[in-house]
């Protein structure tokens, strides 16, 4: 299913890491991969409130906690400055949806890395 948000369609999701060499780029796809889906949920789904938003932000979180064993398998992590570009990321998204009030922390409430 296409983006039909034109501000999450123009958006370079992950540019950061992507630009570091200490992330694997096959894996950093992964990563993008987790944050289309994301979007493409929210565009069929339409959730309606933030508790709604939050369950699908959620799901997204436990893909990229898998996610995780995959940079560690490539000999990276996602460490302290990747945290910080992903949960930048799933704002990103929850501004571009109209969700603007939405917490940051709970964005990704339920990550380990």
């Amino acid at each position: 299913m296409p983006i039909t948000n034109q501000q999450v369609a123009g958006h370079a999701f992950l540019r950061q890491m992507y630009g570091d060499s200490y992330f694997p780029d096959h894996v950093v796809d992964q990563g993008k991969a987790i944050l289309l889906r994301l979007c493409e949920r929210i565009e069929a789904e339409r959730p309606s409130d933030l508790e709604s938003m939050y369950a699908l932000t959620q799901a997204a979180t436990e893909e990229f906690n898998l996610l995780d064993r995959e940079f560690v398998a490539a000999g990276s992590e996602i460490e302290t400055v990747a945290r910080e570009w992903i949960c930048d990321e799933f704002r990103f998204v929850a501004s571009a949806y109209g969700f603007t009030e939405a917490d940051a922390e709970e964005l990704t409430a339920g990550r380990d890395w």
